[in-house]
């Protein structure tokens, strides 16, 4: 009697899942432009974090349980563990000494045209560079830059001038980079 159940429940699941793959938007990912996303709830933020007030401690998530997340990403639209205004590894002699990156913001995606991870460099279709912070480093390593799909998104960094926040849509985490020209 179980036999009889499990296959045609097995069909079922089977033949469900293209439907699946096809309305990613309905089940937890938005599809936009070259792939689906899944962090921050399956949105791409539709605005950067707001400007910092004075030197208080980056926000953390709070988890059920105690739990607290306190690595850079995007929950809910809200920006976690983006760092102080007044943190000394942000000042740079020259911000945008190589210029200023225009196009960022959530109409913007971008796939990875070049990766160059001993420095901890990458490249945009157009030829635009950006080289991530050292600190920041041991965040991005284990992303996927060469997968394909426009997976990135950049947005201006209000606190720390010179700096832009590189937002992965698959991992909803972001790192800090600078705008090294094209």
């Amino acid at each position: 009697m179980k036999i009889r159940f499990a296959i045609p429940l097995t069909l079922a699941l089977c033949m469900s899942t293209p439907v699946l793959a096809e309305h990613p938007q309905e089940h937890g990912g938005q599809e936009h432009g070259g792939g689906t996303v899944h962090g921050n709830r399956g949105h791409i933020p539709q605005q950067g974090p707001a400007p910092r007030q004075g030197g208080a401690r980056p926000e953390v998530e709070r988890r059920e349980g105690g739990r607290v997340n306190s690595l850079p990403h995007v929950n809910n639209n809200h920006w976690c563990g983006h760092d102080r205004p007044n943190d000394r590894r942000y000042v740079i002699g020259h911000p945008y000494e190589h210029g200023r990156f225009e196009h960022f913001g959530p109409s913007y995606r971008y796939g990875i045209e070049r990766f160059d991870r001993d420095h901890h460099r990458f490249w945009f279709p157009g030829g635009f560079s950006f080289e991530i912070a050292s600190w920041d480093w041991p965040l991005a390593e284990d992303w996927c830059w060469d997968c394909g799909g426009d997976n990135f998104v950049v947005y201006d960094d209000p606190d720390h001038p010179g700096w832009y926040l590189v937002y992965n849509s698959q991992t909803g985490a972001y790192i800090h980079a600078q705008y090294m020209g094209s």
